[in-house]
């Protein structure tokens, strides 16, 4: 590999670990625009796993809007991030597959607005990535909740 190549792949490494962290960002502060802003065009989330729906990313957006504001904070740690680029019309590292652990705190929000219990989740995210004429862009989220602490949990 070239220093050229080696560069190149670690910018790309660099801009695929943002994506990550800024899809985390924009769910903790329910930054939903931002959130649609990570995804191609035709990208889709799988939160069924979690208790929640599949669809496209406006469509997803739109419930995590309102099934987060039960949750007065929320805070994903995504970490153990394992990065493989794929290719893509035989242009290599067009695409990417990110498979990372997360821990998911979130605080109940009280019925006078002052927080309550704690809820704690974990598990892994499967991250599919494509790389886009404005950057890297989701293209697919999929959750994998593993287990799941506090008031509801099984």
């Amino acid at each position: 590999m070239t220093q050229r190549a080696e560069f190149a792949t670690v910018r790309d490494r660099l801009a695929v670990d943002d994506l990550v962290t800024a899809y985390a960002v924009a769910m903790d502060d329910g930054d939903w625009t931002g959130y649609r802003g990570l995804f191609t065009a035709d990208g889709r989330a799988d939160y069924r796993s979690a208790g929640g729906i599949e669809g496209d990313a406006g469509k997803v957006a739109a419930w995590l809007a309102g099934s987060l504001t039960q949750f007065a904070v929320r805070q994903h740690l995504i970490v153990n991030r394992q990065v493989r680029f794929g290719v893509l019309d035989q242009d290599t590292g067009d695409t990417a597959r990110v498979r990372a652990d997360y821990l998911n705190p979130m605080r109940f929000t009280g019925p006078d607005g002052l927080a309550a219990p704690d809820l704690v989740c974990g598990g892994r995210y499967d991250f599919g990535l494509l790389r886009t004429a404005e950057g890297w862009r989701l293209s697919e989220v999929v959750v994998h909740e593993k287990w799941r602490r506090g008031p509801g949990a099984p």
